[in-house]
């Protein structure tokens, strides 16, 4: 309807000349009533016209190496970004090492908590390290992903918040009749995720999710939804509760390789991101 709009307004323009409105002015590069005539300067010899290319990042990837050995930071409660202290050991409940590619295990690093906080082991999300990176990029470390440090913040609050529920299991219906669940399925993951960087009031089911926000991957965020499943990609890493495409074949809530191929699913993102 609106290609035979728009070919109806254009043709229109061979019999009559409607002076343009300020919007139309605007969205066509014209001059709004009342503005400034347009500046005759031309570019200068040699001088780039090339609009710089969009960042996208990528949803899927080849290889399920998500292994990371670069700098890693973590931010202090004060803000303060300073240099990540790992834990002594990362092991699984059942003393296996912990796999270097894949998904996350339920390591020290998944159930850990800050003094204070509720135990992922008790039945609960747990305030996790805020981890940081250098780079657009978000990396796997020690079972939780790392934020990259050149993202907008509510990206990395996407992540930090995703963090949170590492290491619980998957509930059917968990994190629907409240954010706050003893564990997730699909849709509850990624709503919890989205809810803790302020972009979700209510949590969504994977139908809901094949609405909800905007057409199509982001810039940062993909949401890949349909009847029976959802999992969400963020700058470069996959939060899903399904192993599918992840050699550990860890279940519940955890950040994974991206996929070979999402096809089944209604690509979503949310305004903006």
């Amino acid at each position: 309807m609106r290609v035979r709009t728009l070919s109806l307004f254009f043709c229109s323009l061979s019999f009559i000349v409607i002076p343009a409105s300020p919007a139309f002015a605007v969205a066509t590069g014209g001059v709004a009533a009342g503005g400034s005539p347009p500046s005759t300067s031309k570019t200068p010899t040699g001088a780039s016209t090339t609009t710089p290319a969009i960042h996208t990042d990528p949803v899927t990837a080849r290889t399920p190496n998500i292994t990371y050995k670069g700098p890693v930071y973590e931010k202090t409660p004060t803000g303060a970004v300073v240099p990540y202290q790992p834990a002594t050991a990362t092991t699984t409940p059942t003393g296996q090492a912990s796999p270097v590619t894949g998904g996350s295990p339920v390591g020290v690093a998944a159930d850990s908590a800050p003094p204070g906080a509720v135990s992922t082991a008790v039945g609960g999300p747990a305030a996790k390290t805020e981890l940081l990176v250098p780079g657009v990029a978000a990396r796997y470390v020690d079972g939780l992903a790392a934020a990259p440090m050149s993202v907008p913040a509510v990206v990395q609050q996407i992540i930090w918040a995703g963090n949170e529920i590492i290491g619980l299991p998957y509930i059917f219906g968990g994190g629907h009749a409240s954010f706050i669940s003893p564990g997730y399925d699909c849709s509850g993951t990624v709503s919890f995720a989205l809810h803790g960087a302020a972009l979700l009031q209510t949590p969504e089911d994977s139908s809901e999710f094949e609405v909800w926000g905007s057409h199509g991957a982001g810039r940062w965020v993909a949401i890949f939804s349909n009847p029976g499943h959802a999992y969400m990609t963020v700058a470069g890493l996959r939060l899903d509760t399904s192993s599918a495409d992840d050699p550990s074949n860890q279940q519940g809530p955890r950040w994974r390789p991206l996929r070979q191929g999402n096809s089944g699913y209604v690509v979503r993102h949310p305004l903006g991101l």
